[in-house]
């Protein structure tokens, strides 16, 4: 059944945000909704969770901010309303700032998306080096020592490759098609955030 599949209804939620985004002329911003929007995000909470430990703090964070900006959404239609509204009230860059947890936001999707990249690049259980990769990459940048510490501590509890597909009830040739999906959707995705943030001059590096 769907619903015991959390990597099939996140790869077919973003890939429904990319279907969106296409739909927008070539030189026109998009103007993706922050309901859809949300709500795809929160798909990919349970994944944070069947790896454990190691991701704890992302996870935890990850979860706050997708609520923060599924409360927004009740009230702000799209993204670029959400960030224009935040540049003219001077609050982009202060904690709790709808447009901050948005960029924390874009980093977990980014941080999932590499790790799946990873995942299908290689042989083997061991989750230990796509997800330190992963890591390294996307978030340990922005990371104090304490943190990045407490992270490769976590790294030796993840699950293996085998237990984390049994968790998400996928098999193997399953998991690599859904993975593969989510990749391709979630680059969109990520680089349309992306691009709200340069064109605005607000970069993406904080």
């Amino acid at each position: 059944m769907d619903e015991d599949k959390p990597l099939k209804k996140m790869a077919e939620a973003f890939k429904e945000l990319s279907i969106r985004l296409d739909q927008f002329p070539e030189g026109e911003e998009a103007r993706l909704e922050l309901s859809p929007f949300s709500n795809a995000c929160s798909l990919v909470s349970p994944l944070f969770r069947c790896l454990g430990i190691a991701f704890k703090f992302a996870e935890l964070d990850y979860v706050a901010k997708v609520n923060d900006l599924a409360g927004a959404s009740k009230s702000i239609s799209v993204l670029p309303l959400m960030m224009d509204d935040d540049v003219k009230s001077d609050c982009v860059r202060k904690p709790g700032s709808h447009t901050r947890n948005l960029l924390r936001v874009k980093r977990g999707i980014d941080m999932v998306k590499v790790l799946f990249e990873h995942i299908i690049s290689i042989q083997g259980n061991s989750l230990k080096d796509p997800a330190s990769k992963a890591y390294s990459q996307v978030f340990a940048p922005y990371h104090g020592w304490a943190i990045r510490k407490a992270v490769a501590a976590g790294m030796y509890a993840l699950p293996t490759k085998a237990q984390l597909l049994n968790k998400l009830n996928e098999d193997e040739t399953s998991a690599r098609i859904q993975m593969q999906n989510f990749v391709a959707s979630a680059a969109l995705v990520v680089k349309y955030i992306d691009q709200l943030f340069i064109s605005r001059g607000l970069g993406t590096d904080w």
